[in-house]
């Protein structure tokens, strides 16, 4: 586990994500599976990046490979989506369960249940918490997975793989909360 400390302008202020990992991160590991956790610090406030996370019906907001998501019915815990995956990907569609939203504690849990791809038993936790970065509103995110090595892979692989999609997916989310915060205007916070 990582503690991260973050040095604003004004002064240190420290963020400690392992707090985070041990409450919410937990996910049981069978022998043939991996696991990790992807931290980024994104500076926007968290309101405004959880109003992207929290839409289950609505990943292709940032998550750049998702062209178009279907949900059936209402949008609760145990509802099923169907996300189309941009052309170029080993991969064309997925079927996803949301299996935990938490508002207040600002968690998501997603687990795939279908699709024309590799990542069986795939499981992720994404959650947010406020920071303070460069004086302003921050977000710190957190997102850990667990999933089946596929016949033929490596864990190392299997990790770089999906390492590789959630840094693309959290970059972008940065991008758009960023964009969207610059347009906002935060003002920054004072110091004491």
């Amino acid at each position: 586990m990582i503690g991260n400390r973050r040095m604003s302008n004004e002064s240190m202020v420290v963020v400690e994500s392992d707090d985070y990992i041990l409450r919410h991160h937990r996910h049981v590991i069978e022998q043939n599976q991996c696991t990790s956790v992807i931290i980024k610090h994104i500076k926007a406030p968290i309101h405004l990046v959880w109003s992207l996370v929290r839409r289950f019906d609505q990943p292709q907001r940032y998550k750049p490979f998702v062209s178009r998501c279907i949900v059936e019915g209402d949008l609760k815990i145990g509802s099923v989506r169907e996300v189309n995956v941009r052309s170029g990907l080993p991969a064309t569609t997925s079927t996803e369960r949301l299996e935990l939203l938490n508002e207040e504690e600002h968690i998501l849990g997603i687990k795939i249940v279908g699709g024309d791809h590799r990542l069986k038993n795939y499981s992720s936790i994404l959650t947010v918490h406020p920071e303070i970065i460069d004086g302003r509103p921050g977000t710190l995110v957190i997102e850990s997975y667990v999933v089946d090595v596929p016949d033929g892979n490596t864990k190392d692989d299997t990790c770089y793989f999906v390492e590789t999609m959630i840094k693309c997916n959290l970059k972008s989310l940065a991008d758009v909360s960023e964009r969207l915060s610059a347009q906002d205007r935060t003002e920054p916070i004072n110091q004491f």
